[in-house]
This record gives C-alpha cells, structure tokens and sequence, in this order.
C-alpha cells in the first residue's frame, strides 16, 4: 500500500512540474513600472521645516559651507551640521514634496518640487523661510524609467500626482507583452564656480553656474536667470537629446549624462545652451565628471538602464567638437564618481567605494577599496571626501597616495 501511495504522490508532483514547466514556456521576465503618488492636496502645501527624522530612501547629497544637505527620495531633504566631520548632527528635515535635487547660492537654497521650483533663504539655518514657489516651470521633471509595462492605470489623476516610478522585475505572459506592442508604444523621453556656490555630486540634474540655474529633465536643459536670486526668472528651454539624467559643468561647457550618451553644451552665452557634440555609447545609466582634456563617465548596465555590462569609461574632449574613447575599465555597478587632484574615486554599488590614481589614464592605478558598503554618490571636497549610501553618510581624509575613514553617520 505505501508503495502505491508513494507512486501516486510521485506521479501527481511530476505531472505538476511538466504542468509548470510547461506554462513556464508562456511566461518570461519583465521590468514593471509603478507610480509613486502624493495627493494634490500634500503638493500644494510647498515646503515644511521640521526636527530631524530617520531617512527612508538616500538620495543625493550636497555640501554648502559647513552643511551637507542629503536628498530622502521625493520626500525633502535632510540637513547636517558638518562644522565638526568627526562629529557630524543631523539638525532638520526640510519637507519639498517630490523633491529629488536642490542647489545653493548666496544662501539660496533652489529645489524641485515635481513640477515647481522652489526658493528657499537658509541665510538662519535655524530658521529656514520659504521665499519663492514658481509654478509648472520644471514640466517634465518626472523621468520615466524603462520598463516593459508600465502600470498606471490606477492614477486618480484628478486628485493625485505622480511623483517618480519604482521598478521591479516579474514574470508576466509573452503573449501579453507582445500584444502591448501592437498597440501604442510610450516613447521615453563638478567644479564649483565660486565660494557662494555649493557643490553636489555626480547624479545632480541642478547646476548653478554664475547667474545661471541649469536643471535638468528627461529631455530639456530648463535655464533660469538668478540675479535676483529670490526670484528667479524662468526663460526658455533647450531641448537637448533623450533620457538625460545628470549636469556637470567644467568652463564654458555643460556635460550631460544620459542613458544614451554624453551630450556637451557651449554656455559662452550662458541664457541659450549650444549643442557641441555627443559621444555615444548604447544604452546605460551615465554620471560624468570633467577633469583637463578628459571626462570620465560610469556606465551601470545589468538593470532598468538596458546595458548588459558595467564600467569606466575615459573619453578624451581634447578636441571638445569630436569626443573620442581613449579607455575603459570593467566595473560592478556603478553610480557616483568624483576627482581630486590625481585621485578619482568611484562608488561601485555594493562592490564598495574604488579609489584609483588617475594620472596615467593608461593604466589606472587601485590606491584603495573600501568593500562590505554600499555605495552611491561621492563629493570630493577641498580637505574631506563625502560619499553617501545605504543610508549612512561617511567622510574620509585625503592622504598622500591613500584616503582614511574620519566618521559615519548613520541616517535611518
């Protein structure tokens, strides 16, 4: 009888696995994009100062004077009193619905709001006003990720905004995918120039340059005029290519990164940006940082940004109308990426943050590897390093031909 019994069972679990094994034929892996929503209601309440809280999501990070403002993903920004860098305190939450960048002058503090700019006078950091609120001046502001299906369906569009996407992978029928389609397909779309001016990494979409704040979107270089700076004036756009994700300046130039390439932009007339050139490289998320007749770019594929490989690339701007590829180097994950002096530091996802000696681009030289953190974008400043991720903020010391830890933060 336990014979028959074991037979029986044996014979209903192998049916179940061909059955499975089967229907896994009709079924496959996608990316699957999901809004993130507010209420229209929690939007139009601007800006709100208060005590420090614990991060949810870690964002990214600015440094003003002896401030380090971390971004907590569309939710507003986290302040830091970095008077002491052994010691560093959280000492506000600054509430900015939708809020993913920020940048500072003169203590001026600018920053998204979805579709809003912000001003806000943080000359008191203990007590911070909001000065300014310009309306639909960042239109496009909301970058669309890419995925295979995207669920927005259940948007009250009426009553709610959406605020950014989140990603995930998960099984869904062939079939389903191939007949979306067949119908309608959605298209998607650091030095510091003076003492006043802050410094953001290598991920920022904000850059003030002079009197000039850039901001960039999926597609657009947005361009205000900030001589007054608590009212600035919004003029006109500069379409500048697809998937654009991140500014740098170096001079008369703008560097923007994007997931299609690298897009340079002449700002000798700083209120019109003038295309120059491109340099391309398929498909893939893409920081950049300038330093002499080189710019260096992370490509981080394997996910939503579409490459399947990750790496360093080292172009050569020599001739800034004709960008060509002098190196690369292979890479884990990478995100953020900054330069001092002959030092260039990478944070390479959970693969830890790289410290190379970039002086021969040739043959970069490994001065150190901070493993076992996860890392997500770096400010090299003049006498520390910051480097932000998994919601801990750590600084280090520049030494001779190496960094040292000085302090961590955690944030959550």
């Amino acid at each position: 009888m336990k014979i028959k019994i074991v037979l029986f069972v044996f014979a209903i679990t192998f049916g179940l696995l061909s059955c499975e094994k089967e229907e896994d034929g009709k079924y496959a892996d996608y990316l699957v994009a999901r809004p993130l929503k507010i209420s229209k209601t929690e939007f139009n309440k601007g800006v709100d100062i208060i005590a420090p809280m614990p991060i949810d999501e870690s964002g990214k990070i600015y440094a003003y004077k002896n401030y380090i403002f971390i971004n907590d993903k569309y939710k507003g920004v986290h302040v830091i009193d970095n008077t002491n860098p052994a010691s560093p305190k959280k000492i506000a939450f600054i509430k900015i619905a939708g809020n993913v960048d920020i940048s500072i002058k003169d203590d001026y503090l600018y920053a998204d709001s979805i579709t809003d700019l912000m001003v806000l006078d943080i000359s008191d950091i203990n007590t911070i006003k909001i000065v300014n609120r310009l309306k639909n001046v960042l239109r496009d502001n909301v970058v669309w990720p890419v995925a295979d299906f995207y669920e927005y369906d259940e948007v009250d569009y009426e009553n709610e905004l959406v605020i950014g996407w989140e990603t995930v992978t998960e099984r869904r029928l062939i079939e389903e995918y191939e007949e979306r389609f067949g119908g309608p397909d959605i298209v998607l779309f650091e030095d510091t120039n003076a003492r006043s001016v802050g410094q953001g990494g290598s991920l920022a979409r904000f850059k003030i340059v002079e009197d000039y704040l850039y901001a960039v979107d999926s597609h657009t270089i947005n361009v205000f005029n900030i001589e007054d700076l608590s009212a600035p004036k919004d003029l006109e756009d500069v379409f500048a290519g697809f998937d654009i994700e991140t500014i740098f300046n170096k001079g008369n130039h703008l560097f923007l990164g994007s997931m299609r390439g690298m897009y340079i932009y002449d700002i000798t007339t700083p209120a019109t940006p003038t295309f120059v050139s491109e340099f391309q490289h398929g498909t893939a998320c893409d920081p950049v940082v300038v330093d002499g007749n080189y710019a260096y770019v992370t490509l981080r594929g394997g996910n939503a940004c579409g490459a399947t490989e990750s790496g360093l690339f080292i172009v050569d701007i020599s001739v800034i109308s004709n960008p060509v590829l002098a190196e690369n180097y292979p890479l884990e994950s990478p995100y953020g990426l900054g330069i001092k002096d002959e030092k260039l530091f990478i944070c390479d996802g959970e693969a830890g943050l790289k410290v190379y000696d970039k002086t021969n681009i040739e043959n970069l030289k490994e001065l150190n590897h901070f493993k076992d953190i996860d890392t997500f974008d770096v400010i090299p400043l003049e006498n520390q390093l910051l480097m932000v991720g998994d919601e801990i903020l750590y600084q280090y010391e520049y030494l001779n031909n190496n960094i040292k830890l000085i302090s961590t933060l955690e944030l959550n």
